[in-house]
Formats: C-alpha cells, sequence, structure tokens
C-alpha cells in the first residue's frame, strides 16, 4: 500500500482528478503494469529533456523520471506521483501547486513494502536512504504531510485535503 496503491485509488474515486502517466528510464518490476509508467530508453528521454517536452523530470537512483507536459482535461485537477526533486520543480514553476508529502509509517515498513513488491535488497537500502535525505526537503516544501499507514485512513486525508484546497476562496 504504497503510494502508487493510494494515488490510483484516489484517482479512481474522484472523476474530476487526472493523473499524468510518468516516463521512466527503469525496468519495469515483476507484476508492475504494463501502464504504469511510459517506459523509455535513456536516449528517448533525454531527447524528450532537450525538446522541453517535460514539466518536471528528475533523476533517482540511476533512473530518470519526468512528468510529460500534457494538458489535463478540462475541469480536471492533476495529480502528480513524484519524488522531492520533482515536486520542487513543480513548485517553483507552479507556486500555487498543493504538495502533499506521502510519508510511510516507518522504514521498517517501507522496506516491507519494497520487498513485497519485489524489490532487490540493494535497492530496498538505497531507497530508504534516499528518504531519510529527501525528509527534511520534502517537510519544508510541503503544505501537508500524510503518514501512509492505513490506505483508507490515508485516503480519506488525502480527499479532505483536495476537498479543502477545491472550496477554499480564490487567492486563499
Amino acid at each position: 500500500m504504497g503510494k502508487g496503491t493510494l494515488v490510483r485509488r484516489l484517482v479512481e474515486s474522484d472523476p474530476n482528478l487526472w493523473l499524468s502517466r510518468s516516463w521512466t528510464t527503469r525496468a519495469r518490476r515483476p507484476g508492475e503494469d504494463e501502464d504504469a509508467y511510459v517506459w523509455a530508453t535513456p536516449e528517448e528521454f533525454e531527447a524528450r529533456v532537450l525538446a522541453g517536452g517535460f514539466f518536471e523530470w528528475a533523476r533517482f537512483l540511476d533512473h530518470l523520471y519526468g512528468t510529460p507536459d500534457d494538458e489535463p482535461p478540462s475541469g480536471s485537477d492533476l495529480v502528480l506521483e513524484i519524488e522531492v526533486q520533482g515536486a520542487e520543480q513543480v513548485k517553483a514553476r507552479w507556486p500555487e501547486a498543493v504538495v502533499v508529502l506521502l510519508v510511510p509509517p516507518s522504514e521498517e515498513e517501507q522496506a516491507a513494502r519494497m520487498r513485497g513488491r519485489g524489490d532487490q535488497e540493494d535497492k530496498v537500502a538505497q531507497r530508504i536512504e534516499a528518504g531519510r535525505q529527501e525528509m527534511e526537503r520534502g517537510r519544508r516544501l510541503a503544505d501537508h504531510v500524510v503518514v501512509n499507514d492505513s490506505l483508507d485512513r490515508a485516503l480519506e486525508e488525502v480527499a479532505c485535503i483536495i476537498a479543502a484546497h477545491r472550496n477554499a476562496p480564490e487567492g486563499a
């Protein structure tokens, strides 16, 4: 029940949310949906960077990830499932964006989730260390921090955050 599961359920439950399908150069994990990402070679990815085709992009754990510069359908709120360095780019370009930092309840739980999806031990260790480094930056950047300890509870909390921002007076 990582951030991908939460985001997928959130988008399924709210027809006014639109999830941008990110690009990546990493290999598909065992059992991962074919359409989870646009799977690209490093050369394809870098060509799109040079063409200005990403809203944000970053190198994370030796792979490239990016959000294509596509327009969501009219009337939809855009959801980006991205890492902290991508969120920093989004905030710099779009200061009114609402950033929700989704954090695991513990490093141990995060490692167990990663092992459960088939990640190798070296990747688990790398991701845990990267998470430690990102946490402080993410907490400074985020408008909201949600602990993903229970999928249903975290989903409800994020849905309430979205509703509150949708109902806030213009410019508030």
